[in-house]
């Protein structure tokens, strides 16, 4: 009998230890390219020692699957989530999924790049703008410029169908003044076409198939820094962006970790460690990576993301309406 309790004991102790390892580690499940990924979770464990981080890595799309799968089982994983948009997060803290967390660092950002009860916070902005191909006959400097007869069935863009970042970028442009819907019907109307992603596009503009696109910066930026004949312009009337949110699940074992986290990356350090990676920071204050201009030349234009939550299926519907289902 004394055996048997010893290894009941034991078991338990085993359990217990193996439950206190499991809470220690932060876990982050992201959409970042996988290097971007991991000098992130680097820089925080150097600026942290004796934080461990396990990462999972997938799009955004699957990693939403994943996470809402384990949600619905009743097991979610994740202490921290660092994802595209902040659209995507908008429906996880409207679901009840998040847990707020007003960090000391949102003072360096504006208003509009974090969530005013705390529940995500803008780490960066991936902007979407004008690519073009140097031989191009016309140097675009605006969104309207792509409607020109210059411009008739050379222009392409990635579709919303295929691309969160498009979807974020045609919501946005679809509720400018000037612009709109309107605007996506009248490049339509001049040829221009809709598919894939980002990737098909700085590869159809580069390779001179088309001499314009709507492209994310760092893409065309990192293209022309190679070497590639592209330039890439933040147009006059604006740019969409992405701001790669971070935010802390309300499930979380690790709570006091996953604000470390979040505060860090919201940094002037965790900030320099996204410009270094090529991104703008969203922290204000913080030099932008070489290639780009001043950060107070790039017009970033609102977003409402709660309406775009609402309003995403029908917007899909309305961008399949003017160029199909690609």
């Amino acid at each position: 009998m004394k055996t048997l309790l010893s290894a009941v004991a034991a078991t338990l102790v085993a359990g217990l230890l193996s439950t206190a390892a499991y809470a220690e580690n932060l876990i982050l499940y992201t959409s970042q390219p996988n290097e971007d990924a991991q000098a992130t979770v680097d820089a925080f464990k150097a600026a942290n020692p004796g934080v461990e981080v396990e990462w999972v890595r997938e799009g955004t799309t699957k990693i939403m699957a994943k996470l809402m799968a384990e949600i619905e089982a009743g097991n979610p994983v994740a202490d921290v989530l660092l994802i595209a948009d902040t659209v995507t997060m908008q429906r996880l803290k409207e679901g009840g999924h998040l847990l707020p967390h007003k960090s000391p660092e949102a003072a360096g950002y504006d208003a509009g790049l974090y969530d005013a009860d705390g529940a995500y916070y803008s780490t960066k902005m991936i902007t979407t703008g004008i690519v073009y191909n140097t031989s191009a006959g016309m140097k675009p400097e605006g969104w309207q410029d792509l409607t020109k007869p210059e411009a008739k069935g050379l222009v392409t863009m990635p579709s919303p169908l295929t691309s969160g970042a498009a979807l974020i970028h045609a919501e946005t442009l679809a509720g400018i003044p000037g612009l709109g819907w309107g605007y996506y019907k009248a490049l339509a109307e001049n040829g221009a076409t809709a598919a894939g992603g980002n990737g098909g596009v700085l590869k159809a503009v580069a390779t001179g198939e088309k001499a314009y696109g709507m492209l994310v910066d760092f893409m065309a930026i990192r293209e022309k820094a190679k070497g590639a004949p592209v330039e890439f312009v933040f147009p006059a009337e604006g740019v969409s962006a992405v701001t790669e949110p971070v935010g802390i699940l309300k499930t979380a074992r690790n709570v006091d970790a996953a604000k470390k986290f979040v505060d860090f990356l919201l940094s002037e350090e965790g900030q320099k460690v996204a410009a270094k990676m090529g991104y703008i920071p969203a922290r204000n204050g913080v030099a932008l990576p070489e290639g780009y201009p001043a950060r107070e030349t790039i017009k970033v234009l609102p977003l409402d993301a709660a309406a775009a939550v609402k309003n995403s299926e029908a917007d899909l519907k309305t961008f399949s309406g003017i160029f199909g289902t690609n």
